[in-house]
Parts: C-alpha cells; structure tokens; sequence
C-alpha cells in the first residue's frame, strides 16, 4: 500500500525525541508525529502521552520530495460534528480580552499645566540636591 496524503494508518512508535514521536508504517517507513501534532492541548513532555512501542492511529499530513513522511495523531481522531462546527466558528472561539478604550479628557488649561510642570521640577531638583550632597562627603560642603 503506499502512503498518500490524507489517508489514516496505523503504525507502531519506534523511538521518541524531545520535538517529537517516529512511527513506523506499513511497508516499514517511518514517518514523525511531530510534538504539536500529539495532541489537541499543549504536550510539555511527549513521554507523557507515548511510549515506544505504542500502536498508534496516525493521519498522513505530507510527503517530502526526499521521503519525508510528515503525520498527525490529533488530526486522525475524528471529532463529531457539534465539536468540528465549534471550534471552526468565531462566534464559538474564545473572546479576546477585552482591549481598553481610550478616554478623552477635557484639555488641560495653560495654567495647570504650568503648575504641574513647576512641582515636578522642583521634586527632580530636590532629588538631584540630596544625591549630589551625599557625594561631597555632608550638607553644604563646598568644593575645593
């Protein structure tokens, strides 16, 4: 039987790495379930879910030009309609959190602008002074 994309086979898991599971298939190719293609939620460690020598369901997603087989173990489960049709919806999705809008406020007049400006000018001065005087060695010390 050859290997086309799209077809489910079972196969049997060979060896595992960190980014992801071979499986050997009919016919004794070996194709990779890469990591993200195990399951449908996050899998920080693919030990957790196989082991070697597992038979596994696995569907083929590609065949490279160089005999690459590329499979998915998620997508071969077949899912029933109500879960298909909701998570391919965007009313079904998730809402994004909510993105914080703007508020306008009445324009600050030149005054109170200018006061603002003046007490923070004098907080910056104020901390530059007792910086600068802890470096001379005392308060009001003059320099040589």
């Amino acid at each position: 039987m050859s290997i086309e994309v799209g077809t489910k086979v079972t196969g049997k898991v060979t060896g595992i790495t960190n980014f992801g599971a071979f499986v050997e298939l009919e016919g004794g190719k070996t194709g990779l379930v890469h990591i993200s293609e195990v399951a449908d939620s996050y899998v920080k460690d693919i030990h957790d879910i196989l082991t070697v020598g597992d038979e596994v369901t696995v569907k083929v997603m590609n065949v490279g030009d160089d005999g690459k087989i590329g499979l998915s173990i998620r997508r071969a489960i077949d899912k029933p309609e109500s879960e298909k049709s909701a998570s391919s919806s965007y009313s079904a999705r998730k809402p994004r959190a909510a993105v914080k809008k703007p508020t306008f406020e009445k324009p600050e007049d030149f005054e109170s602008k200018m006061s603002r400006f003046l007490k923070d000018s004098d907080e910056r001065l104020t901390t530059i002074k007792r910086q600068s005087e802890s470096k001379r060695g005392g308060r009001g010390a003059r320099r040589g």
